[in-house]
């Protein structure tokens, strides 16, 4: 690991070409200033050659172990394999030697993300987690909204990552499979969990209903949380596939005011599509001033209350420049293995309180501070 100390770039193995590697992680990470994408493990040619196209000076390994191998080529290992191989790549690439980072969820349990958070400090490594929705447009304009009391004091979070999707797609993250951890309350549930966490703070109390709505699907589709933050601000999440009329991504409201927002931050789209950070001079994560959020009290956004507050740009770029930071040792982890524990202490509480009916009290933990 000489690219720390020399200042060249650090050099990142990328785990996993589907989705979350091809879309999201090696795009941000051949954006990233002091980054390079030196190595893509995968097997599937197709996946390889896909990579080679998009990264033509990218070499490949078919499998994880020939990372291990060649540990001191490296300088970083990011893991954006299915959910269930996260705490074992992770624990190998720590005994490694390598800072890591990890897709969400991080782990199955809390317990896991406790255990990986343990061996990373006691390895003096980095180990993060990809939540890179803390840095969506909408949510860094509530997060500038709120900090600036404009709100006044905030007594309802509402949030919403709602689709229309009523034919499943198959694959491990439809699987009703435990082990494969799929289904959407670990899916996007990581994401609203983790921002209203970030937000408002430690959760006391869960209560959720769960349910698998689509004819052929073995794992929940459509999902709703509640939780009640130790500051009595009470969050209401709603994470569907099968939402036929969509709601607002948000709707906070205050002693004060409140916030609604309507659609969903651009850049995952401009991702899709091949757009990157920082080409072609166009600015990244901006949005029309149609869909800019409305702040008001006493009347509905959609029939003109409330003024309009510009939307704040999006900056998926930002987890990868801090990440990078830390690795170097010159700033802090962006998301930390214990901030993901507290948000999967939420989601197992969730899955208990659908489960049996109940609503579900957490007990406080004191090592872990979530709020970024």
């Amino acid at each position: 690991m000489t690219s720390t100390a020399s200042g060249a770039p650090l050099r990142v193995a990328l785990v996993g070409y589907g989705l979350a590697g091809s879309v999201f992680h090696a795009p941000l990470i051949a954006a990233t200033e002091g980054l390079v994408l030196d190595t893509v493990v995968t097997s599937n040619e197709e996946r390889r050659a896909e990579a080679r196209a998009a990264y033509p000076e990218v070499r490949f390994a078919a499998a994880p172990d020939e990372l291990w191998e060649r540990a001191d080529e490296l300088d970083l290992v990011v893991i954006a394999s299915p959910n269930k191989t996260h705490v074992s790549l992770a624990t190998a690439a720590l005994k490694a030697g390598l800072p890591v980072v990890v897709d969400k969820p991080i782990a199955g349990t809390a317990a896991e993300a406790h255990e990986l958070a343990a061996l990373a400090e006691e390895r003096g490594l980095l180990l993060s987690v990809f939540q890179n929705r803390r840095w969506d447009n909408d949510f860094r304009t509530l997060a500038a909204l709120i900090s600036g009391g404009e709100l006044g004091e905030v007594q309802r979070f509402e949030s919403r990552f709602e689709r229309w999707r009523p034919q499943p797609k198959g694959g491990w993250r439809e699987s009703g499979d435990p082990e494969e951890i799929g289904g959407l309350l670990y899916d996007l549930g990581s994401h609203v969990v983790d921002q209203a966490l970030v937000l408002f703070g430690p959760a006391v109390q869960v209560y959720a209903e769960s349910d698998v709505r689509r004819p052929g699907a073995a794992a929940d589709d459509d999902t709703f949380i509640a939780i009640t933050h130790a500051n009595g601000v009470r969050s209401h999440l709603y994470v569907s596939a099968t939402t036929a009329q969509l709601g607002p991504r948000f709707r906070v409201l205050g002693s004060a005011a409140g916030y609604v927002k309507y659609g969903l931050d651009p850049q995952e789209a401009a991702l899709r599509e091949g757009r990157r950070p920082g080409s072609g001079g166009e600015p990244w994560g901006e949005e029309v001033a149609e869909l800019w959020g409305r702040i008001g009290s006493g009347e509905s956004p959609l029939t003109g209350g409330g003024t309009p507050v510009r939307t704040l740009p999006g900056d998926y770029p930002a987890y990868y420049a801090a990440v990078t930071a830390a690795v170097r040792g010159t700033g802090r982890n962006p998301v930390t293995a214990l901030q993901a524990a507290a948000a999967l202490d939420v989601l197992e509480a969730a899955r208990r309180s659908a489960r049996e009916g109940v609503s579900v009290t957490l007990l406080p933990h004191h090592d872990e501070e979530h709020r970024a």
